[in-house]
């Protein structure tokens, strides 16, 4: 089980469109390298432009107090960053990083408005994936608060894993504890409980995913729901 509905190496929205509202919004866009760590919005950024990665992920993030942050969404392959834009407003509302670092499709904020305005499935598309994100916010904040570190760690390294399409991670404890919302020793121990039971096996900065069916048993459930809303809702027109 993951997000994607389609083979690897392309982004999932735009595959699923019809080929004139695809031909011509691609006609548009150009490919770009996101570097890992880049940031291409801060909260309150005017969007400027719109990303639809291939084989890159983005964290979105939560910024309070001055610098606390917590990852509350992710957007890869299977979506878009850039929102908003969908509701006709053109302000970033979360922090945007590149957590995973490839290629993307970039249009202009203006192009892909106008677009949107003379393509109606392009906009229904949109509009359902617009709600699955709205559901991964919603579904983040109850599973930061009642889940335990351990099952939101596993849920956490199959979202990455889908995006990255590979099994081997860059991933620090520090970057792990910020993006989770925790302390660096409940990773540490989270991730010590995974690679005891050869779920995972990690060591200085990498994490290789060695049981996926095993570690999606271990994730809370909020894996397996988001994924079978995306695939639900994405699938249907």
């Amino acid at each position: 089980m993951s997000y994607f509905l389609h083979t690897p190496n392309t982004n999932q929205l735009l595959a699923s469109l019809p080929d004139v509202e695809r031909y011509a919004l691609m006609a548009d866009c150009e490919t770009v390298e996101l570097a890992f760590g880049k940031v291409l919005f801060q909260p309150g950024d005017t969007i400027t432009h719109v990303y639809f990665p291939i084989d890159s992920f983005i964290s979105l993030i939560a910024v309070i107090n001055g610098g606390i942050r917590l990852e509350v969404a992710m957007a890869g392959r299977e979506g878009m960053l850039g929102t908003s834009l969908v509701l006709g407003i053109n302000e970033a509302p979360l922090l945007a990083l590149v957590q995973g670092s490839g290629t993307a499709l970039r249009i202009s904020a203006a192009r892909f408005q106008w677009l949107l305005e003379k393509g109606p499935v392009l906009h229904q598309r949109l509009n359902k994936y617009l709600y699955v994100v709205m559901n991964q916010l919603a579904k983040s904040v109850a599973c930061n608060h009642f889940h335990q570190i351990e099952a939101r760690l596993a849920r956490w390294l199959l979202m990455t894993e889908d995006r990255a399409n590979s099994a081997q991670l860059q991933l620090t404890h520090e970057f792990l504890a910020m993006m989770l919302g925790v302390r660096r020793a409940g990773i540490t121990l989270a991730a010590s409980a995974l690679q005891a039971r050869s779920l995972i096996r990690y060591h200085r900065g990498a994490i290789v995913v060695l049981d996926r069916p095993g570690l999606i048993e271990t994730a809370c459930e909020c894996y397996t729901e988001d994924c079978a809303l995306y695939a639900r809702v994405m699938k249907s027109l």
